[in-house]
């Protein structure tokens, strides 16, 4: 029942080899179109996993799994020192600019989510950089809509994420009463409210009681992880070197094990309730 995925895409790699990275994404669009699934691209993050943190990407061979933590060879984009420098300006509205020029008539794109949770661990996306990416992609022609997700109550990025998506996105890591909540306030917006990340077990996340909630509130959701692998999902956000899987919620995401086999199968089956479509009416 799955029909979307969500993307990061990494700066460092289109200014090291913009052609190659392209060339890949494309492949990938033609993959999810064949598919018939939708594709959101994320071109800027200010997330920092793993350990000792990579605050600033580079190209070539990545360091490899960190046992027990979660997502431990994950590097923001551009990261904190390109992210912090007027001089890289320029070269960063060129990359926005050649992928939404670039791909602006790709059927597969659903939006461009232009910043992953700006102001995490590096910092670099503060109010002034979200409105100039937003300026770019306009610039650039987008056809498809643009967001930068809510994740901060009372951030100081709130007013240009509001003024400026087309699509209200969210990060929906919430037990049921709190993610009906916080649907219900966005909304008041007056435009389409996408959850861009959703579903942690220990953090009340359950996909028997929250999917028929998205479904009823016309909330479209992406669920973070899907088989458990070199992310290592299974891990929270607060693990360490040698940390363990939550004993009384089991695994912090991820839905399959390596060989395919379901981590729960009853989670499986709601996915399945959610998203199956009533038989045709016979002629």
């Amino acid at each position: 029942g799955l029909n979307a995925i969500r993307v990061f895409i990494q700066y460092v790699v289109w200014k090291h080899d913009a052609a190659g990275l392209k060339r890949r994404f494309s492949a990938l669009l033609d993959t999810a179109g064949a598919l018939g699934m939708s594709v959101m691209p994320v071109l800027f993050d200010d997330c920092v996993f793993g350990w000792p943190h990579q605050l600033d990407p580079f190209p070539g061979p990545q360091r490899e799994p960190v046992p027990g933590m979660i997502l431990p060879s994950w590097t923001p984009s551009p990261g904190r020192l390109l992210g912090a420098s007027l001089e890289e300006r320029p070269r960063l509205k060129q990359y926005v600019q050649d992928f939404v020029s670039t791909y602006r008539g790709a059927e597969a794109i659903l939006a461009w989510d232009l910043f992953n949770e700006p102001l995490d661990a590096t910092g670099v996306g503060a109010p002034e950089f979200l409105s100039q990416a937003f300026d770019w992609a306009r610039e650039a022609g987008n056809a498809q809509p643009l967001t930068v997700c809510f994740h901060i109550p009372d951030g100081p990025n709130n007013g240009v994420i509001f003024e400026k998506s087309d699509v209200i996105s969210f990060h929906g890591y919430l037990p049921l009463d709190k993610l009906r909540a916080r649907i219900a306030m966005l909304k008041g917006f007056g435009r389409p409210v996408i959850c861009t990340e959703w579903m942690a077990r220990s953090l009340g996340g359950n996909y028997e009681t929250d999917l028929p909630l998205f479904k009823a509130e016309g909330v479209d959701c992406y669920q973070w992880g899907l088989v458990n692998g070199r992310t290592q999902c299974q891990y929270d956000w607060r693990s360490l070197p040698g940390g363990e899987v939550d004993p009384v919620n089991g695994w912090f995401h991820d839905i399959f094990h390596p060989d395919g086999t379901p981590y729960r199968q009853r989670e499986i089956d709601a996915i399945r309730a959610a998203t199956e479509r009533p038989p045709r009416a016979s002629a």
